[in-house]
């Protein structure tokens, strides 16, 4: 099987990290990319767990030499996902889920087409107005900063290739979930079954040339 990369985008509020979650809680064809930041650790981030926490000059010195697939910058700080970090999960045959934001998606989707992208959506706009100001430190300011963003990164939703709402977890887990399934079975990635086809039409066609065989008449003794 050809494993691809699975790129869950959304505005911040609307669910995409929960819903990661629980998709590698529950399976085991998917492996998680840790981004690398140079943001710094929040209390109980563990570096190589949650994120490869890197200096900005580290950053920089890893971006041009190659070393990121995607990289963008939000709040001050860089993000971004390393090479490595994808090879590693794909060496291992499982598919690559990738959370990140729509500038870093855009990027990857320029640039591989082993790609599957879903973008997950609020139920509505007062749902993820009260997301984003239910989480209680929500300062007014950062909440319209939030809100802004997310006006422009619904822009760049009709672009990927599904699009689920998240009004109930389990629900929008479980049609990620499907679509998981679907693009692991396409033709183009079923490469065992590819040559079971292939042996299939050939043993048939055996077949036939001996039912042909044995229907000819006998000539006269």
């Amino acid at each position: 099987m050809r494993c691809f990369l699975l790129i869950l985008s959304s505005p911040s509020g609307a669910g995409k990290t929960t819903i990661t979650r629980a998709l590698l809680a529950a399976r085991d064809d998917l492996g998680f990319s840790i981004s690398a930041t140079t943001r710094p650790p929040r209390p109980g981030e563990r570096d190589g767990v949650d994120y490869h926490f890197l200096s900005r000059e580290e950053f920089e010195r890893r971006r041009e030499a190659g070393a990121f697939l995607e990289w963008a910058e939000y709040g001050g700080h860089r993000y971004g996902t390393l090479v490595a970090e994808v090879e590693r999960i794909q060496t291992e045959g499982r598919h690559v889920i990738l959370d990140i934001e729509v500038q870093g998606a855009r990027q990857i989707r320029e640039r591989r087409t082993d790609v599957v992208s879903i973008f997950i959506l609020p139920p509505s706009a007062e749902e993820l107005m009260a997301r984003l100001g239910g989480r209680g430190t929500t300062r007014p300011a950062d909440l319209e900063r939030r809100l802004r963003r997310a006006v422009a990164e619904l822009d760049e939703a009709l672009g990927y290739d599904y699009l689920v709402v998240n009004d109930d977890r389990t629900q929008a887990v479980a049609e990620v979930a499907a679509i998981v399934d679907a693009e692991s079975r396409r033709t183009s990635r079923q490469l065992t079954l590819v040559d079971t086809v292939h042996a299939l039409r050939r043993d048939l066609a055996k077949l036939l040339e001996g039912m042909a065989a044995g229907s000819e008449p006998q000539g006269k003794g």
